[in-house]
C-alpha cells in the first residue's frame, strides 16, 4: 500500500513537471512568432529592407538548428535540468539585448544568440517531457506540440499588443516570461532518475545515417520551408494592418494549429491511418500557400488563408514529430535533436530565400515557391509511404 501511494505521488509530481516544462516551451515558442506583428515597425525604425528584416528569423533558426545537433551531448554531461535552465538563461539575456538594439545588424546577431538558448531548451524539453511521462510518448508529443501551437498563437498577440507601444517592448516581455519559466523549472522540475548514458559529440550527426530519420527529416525540412515562409513574409503582405491586427491574425492561426494538434491529428490517424491523414494536412497547406500567393495584393484574403493554414499545419506537426520520435534503434533524445536540427534548418533557409524572391519578383512568387517546396515534400511522403503506414490491426482496434 505504501509503495502504491509513493507511485501515485511520483506520478503526480511527474505530471506537474511535464506541464511546467510544457509551459516554458510555450513561452519559448512565443519568441518565434513574437516578431511577426512588429516586422514592419522594426523595418521602419531601423531603416531596414524586408530582406534584412527577415534575417531576424534566419539567424535565429539557423543557430537553433545547428546547435540542436549537439544538445544531446550537452544534456548527457550536465543533466537535463541544468541544460533546460542554461537555455532559458541565455534566452533571457539575449532577448533583453535584442530589445536594446539600435541597428538591424545588432538585432540580427542578438536573435542568433537567442537561437543558441532556444536550441538548448527546446530540444531538451521534448525528451524531458517524454522522460517524466513514462510510457506516454503520444501524450508527451501532443503536449509538446500543443505548447508550440499555443506559444506561436500567443506570441504574435503579445507582440502586437506590446509592439503597439514600441517594437522594443515585446523583447522585454519575453525576458520576463522566460525568467518566470526559469524559476518554475528550478523549483518544480526534478532531474529524471536513472544512470545517464554519455552521448558522444557527433551522435546527432551519425543518426542521420538512419534512412527513415533522414527521409522523415527531409520531408520536415521541405514542409518547414513553407511554414516559416508564412511566418516571416506574410506580414509584408498586410502592410495596412496594425501591429494588433497582425497579432490577432496570427493568434487565429495558432489557435487552429493548437486545436488540430491536440484534438484532431491522432483522431484522424486512428480513423484513416497516418499516410492519408498526412496527405490531408500537406495538400491543405499547399492550397493555403497558393491562395496567399494568388491573393498577395488582397491583405484580407491573405489573412484568411493564413488562419486556415494553421489547421493543416497542426496535423502535420503532431504526426511528423511522433514518427521521428518512435524510430526503432535511435534514442529519443538523439532523435529529438537530429529531427529538430533538420526541421529548424529548413525554417532558417525560408525567410532568407523569401526575402530575396519577394524583393526581386514580388510577394506572390514567394508563396508560389514555398508551395512548390511543400509539394516536393508531398511527393516524398508518397515515395516513402512505407514509413507512414498504419498497421491494419491498429485501425481495426480503433474503429
Amino acid at each position: 500500500m505504501e509503495n502504491l501511494n509513493e507511485n501515485l505521488v511520483t506520478k503526480k509530481e511527474n505530471g506537474k513537471a511535464a506541464y511546467v516544462v510544457a509551459f516554458a516551451c510555450m513561452i519559448a515558442f512565443m519568441g518565434i512568432g513574437l516578431v511577426d506583428p512588429i516586422l514592419n515597425s522594426i523595418a521602419k525604425s531601423l531603416q531596414a529592407t524586408p530582406a534584412q528584416t527577415t534575417l531576424l528569423f534566419t539567424s535565429y533558426m539557423m543557430v537553433t538548428g545547428i546547435v540542436m545537433l549537439f544538445t544531446g551531448f550537452v544534456s548527457s554531461r550536465i543533466g537535463t535540468k541544468r541544460t533546460l535552465m542554461l537555455g532559458l538563461f541565455i534566452i533571457i539575456l539575449f532577448a533583453l539585448f535584442a530589445g536594446l538594439s539600435n541597428t538591424i545588424d545588432a538585432l540580427i546577431y542578438f536573435r542568433a544568440g537567442w537561437g543558441l538558448g532556444n536550441a538548448l531548451f527546446i530540444s531538451t524539453a521534448l525528451s524531458a517531457i517524454v522522460s517524466v511521462l513514462i510510457g506516454q510518448t503520444e501524450k508527451s508529443i501532443m503536449l509538446y506540440e500543443a505548447a508550440m501551437g499555443l506559444g506561436m498563437s500567443i506570441g504574435p498577440l503579445v507582440g502586437g499588443s506590446l509592439g503597439s507601444i514600441s517594437w522594443r517592448w515585446p523583447f522585454a516581455g519575453v525576458s520576463v516570461l522566460m525568467l518566470i519559466s526559469f524559476l518554475s523549472i528550478l523549483i518544480m522540475f526534478k532531474e529524471p532518475k536513472g544512470a545517464k548514458e554519455k552521448i558522444e559529440f557527433f551522435a546527432g550527426v551519425k543518426a542521420l545515417k538512419n534512412h527513415k530519420l533522414r527521409s522523415v527529416g527531409l520531408i520536415a525540412l521541405l514542409y518547414n520551408f513553407g511554414f516559416f515562409t508564412l511566418l516571416a513574409y506574410a506580414p509584408f503582405l498586410m502592410p495596412n494592418f496594425s501591429e494588433m491586427e497582425i497579432g490577432m491574425t496570427f493568434f487565429g492561426w495558432g489557435i487552429l494549429l493548437a486545436i488540430s494538434s491536440i484534438f484532431l491529428a491522432t483522431r484522424f490517424e486512428r480513423k484513416i491511418g497516418t499516410f492519408y491523414t498526412l496527405m490531408i494536412g500537406f495538400i491543405g497547406f499547399v492550397i493555403c500557400l497558393l491562395l496567399m500567393g494568388i491573393n498577395a495584393d488582397q491583405p484580407a484574403l491573405v489573412a484568411a488563408a493564413l488562419i486556415v493554414a494553421g489547421f493543416f499545419q497542426g496535423i502535420i506537426n503532431t504526426l511528423m514529430t511522433t514518427i521521428a520520435m518512435e524510430i526503432p534503434g535511435i534514442k529519443r533524445n538523439i532523435a529529438s535533436s537530429t529531427y529538430s536540427f533538420v526541421r529548424f534548418f529548413g525554417g532558417s533557409l525560408a525567410p532568407f530565400v523569401a526575402g530575396l524572391i519577394g524583393a526581386r519578383f514580388g510577394g506572390n512568387y514567394t508563396f508560389y515557391f514555398a508551395s512548390a517546396m511543400v509539394f516536393i515534400g508531398i511527393v516524398l511522403v508518397v515515395v516513402h509511404s512505407q514509413y507512414f503506414e498504419t498497421k491494419e490491426d491498429e485501425l481495426e482496434e480503433n474503429a
